[in-house]
This record gives C-alpha cells, sequence and structure tokens, in this order.
C-alpha cells in the first residue's frame, strides 16, 4: 500500500514538473524572461537561428541560440557582449578575470574589443526560475567584468 501511494504521488508531481520546463523550442518564454531584465528583441540571426538583442543597465548584449534544427529546437545558448575600447583593455586583464572568474569567458578580438560570452545548455529543459537565475547570474558577470575589466 506505501509503495502504491509513493507511486501515485510521484506520478502527480512529475506532470506539474514538466508544465514549468523552458526548452530552445520556445524563443518567446526565453524573451520573456529577457525582458525582466531590460528591454530585449527577438530576431532571427544570419543562420537563421533566433537570436535576442537586449539591454541590461545600458549594456547591450546577445543570447545566440544554438544546435537548432531549421532554427527551431535549439539545445543551447551563449550570453555575449562586447566592447569597443580602442585597445584600453589588456590581454593579462582578461587572462586574470578568465583565472579567477568561473562565469563568463573573456576574450579579445582582432580589434582588441573584449567580448565576454557565458554558455547556458537547455538540452532537455530547465525550470523558469533557473533561466532567470540565469540571467541574473549575467547581469552580476557583465557588472563585474565592467569593473574589473572594461572600466580599469
Amino acid at each position: 500500500m506505501l509503495v502504491r501511494s509513493a507511486l501515485a504521488l510521484a506520478l502527480m508531481v512529475v506532470p506539474a514538473f514538466s508544465q514549468d520546463l523552458v526548452d530552445g523550442s520556445d524563443p518567446e518564454a526565453i524573451l520573456a524572461i529577457a525582458k525582466g531584465y531590460g528591454s530585449a528583441d527577438l530576431q532571427t540571426d544570419d543562420a537563421g537561428d533566433p537570436q535576442i538583442i537586449g539591454r541590461m543597465d545600458g549594456q547591450q548584449y546577445a543570447v545566440s541560440f544554438y544546435g537548432c534544427e531549421g532554427g527551431k529546437d535549439c539545445t543551447n545558448l551563449q550570453f555575449a557582449a562586447v566592447w569597443v575600447v580602442d585597445g584600453a583593455v589588456t590581454a593579462e586583464a582578461v587572462d586574470a578575470w578568465n583565472e579567477a572568474k568561473r562565469f563568463g569567458k573573456a576574450y579579445l578580438d582582432e580589434d582588441g574589443d573584449p567580448w565576454l560570452e557565458m554558455d547556458v545548455n537547455l538540452a532537455f529543459g530547465v525550470t523558469r526560475q533557473n533561466l532567470d537565475d540565469t540571467f541574473d547570474w549575467w547581469k552580476v558577470v557583465v557588472d563585474g567584468f565592467i569593473d574589473e575589466v572594461v572600466a580599469q
């Protein structure tokens, strides 16, 4: 009897939990979360995949969708931001950032402008709360990168 009750309870919990998942098949749901952090628009990149262009505290960023099948059912995201600073950021500052930080990979492009990226796996879905927290982490990472690297 106890096993049957536990199984019945487990079966009731799974559908409620799975309805709260967000994955790369619903860019509009991801856009809605992005809009909670500032302005954001859903566009299509050169490969035909969804892309969100947004602003947080005045800083422009992009969320690119990867692992897509014909522009749909994408499996992961990449957050990215760039600062055009005319070589004012050194490779040493970027290296120090990468060594000290777990979130946000940084590099200098061919013009010496710093880029910051953060990859997110959406395969099999994540909860809305998890993805909202990921956007919050992106905000923390961008703010820290500005303070510790770009503004120096």
